[in-house]
Order: C-alpha cells, then sequence, then structure tokens
C-alpha cells in the first residue's frame, strides 16, 4: 500500500484506494490526450491533413521571424512533437510545457483578433486539463503516472 501513496502528491496520500484508483485513471487519460494530441498536431504541420495551419499565424508574428510561414508551422510542429513525446516521458514537465504553448497560442490568436474560439478553447485545455495533469503529477521521477 505504500507505494501505491508515494505516486501521489502528498494532499492525495491518505486517499482511499478507490480515490487513489479515480486520480491515477484521471492522471493517464489526461497524460494520453496531452500527449498525443500534441504529436498527431505537430505531426500535421508537415501535412495540413487536419487544417492549413498557416492561416492560423499573426501576420505580426511571421513579420518577426526570417522563416517563411511554412517553415516556421514546420517549426512548430516540431515543438508539439518534443512537447508530446516528453508528456509521455516526464510528465509533469511535458504537462507544463503544453499548458505555457496552449497559453502562448491562445495569446497569439486574441492578439491577432481572429479564431477566438480556438483561443477560448485552448485556455480551458491548458487550464483545466494540461495544468491539471501537471498538478495531479508527482514531483519525483520515479514515480511518474
Amino acid at each position: 500500500m505504500s507505494s501505491n501513496t508515494e505516486s501521489l502528491p502528498s494532499s492525495l496520500a491518505a486517499s482511499s484506494p478507490a480515490e487513489h484508483h479515480v486520480v491515477r485513471s484521471i492522471q493517464l487519460t489526461l497524460k494520453v490526450l496531452f500527449g498525443l494530441v500534441p504529436i498527431v498536431a505537430g505531426a500535421d504541420k508537415f501535412t495540413d491533413f487536419l487544417a492549413h495551419w498557416e492561416d492560423y499565424l499573426s501576420p505580426r508574428l511571421v513579420a518577426l521571424t526570417p522563416f517563411s510561414p511554412h517553415a516556421f508551422m514546420q517549426i512548430v510542429g516540431v515543438i508539439e512533437i518534443v512537447a508530446g513525446i516528453l508528456v509521455f516521458a516526464k510528465p509533469r514537465l511535458g504537462a507544463w510545457i503544453v499548458t505555457l504553448w496552449l497559453v502562448a497560442i491562445a495569446l497569439q490568436l486574441l492578439a491577432q483578433g481572429h479564431y477566438l474560439d480556438v483561443a477560448v478553447r485552448d485556455l480551458g485545455l491548458a487550464i483545466g486539463g494540461a495544468l491539471t495533469l501537471a498538478r495531479l503529477t508527482p514531483y519525483t521521477s520515479g514515480a511518474q503516472a
């Protein structure tokens, strides 16, 4: 039983086995979600199968970079793939990176004044999902889900 409580945040260490199971189940669901979605979205930056990703870029942001919009989105894709892999390998760190990444995307969209629905969705995913995963994941490296 002690190994079960070692893998939980201290606030949950005294919880019942049923509560422990629910928390671990939620944590695993969020880990899969915030691991797979960035990997799929990142890979799609190279194919534009799901969306024409360049449409989401602010012209002001593109003007600040030395890259073409397509090359910029491919760089974004690599970052997203790495973030998704990190969620699987180091869930706490990966979840924090995904949280910050989603907030950055939302802020870019808000500044652009377009795709405000996507900005709100990304903020909700960042705060309600990725941040929750980061907070549910223990600090210790050996105990991560």
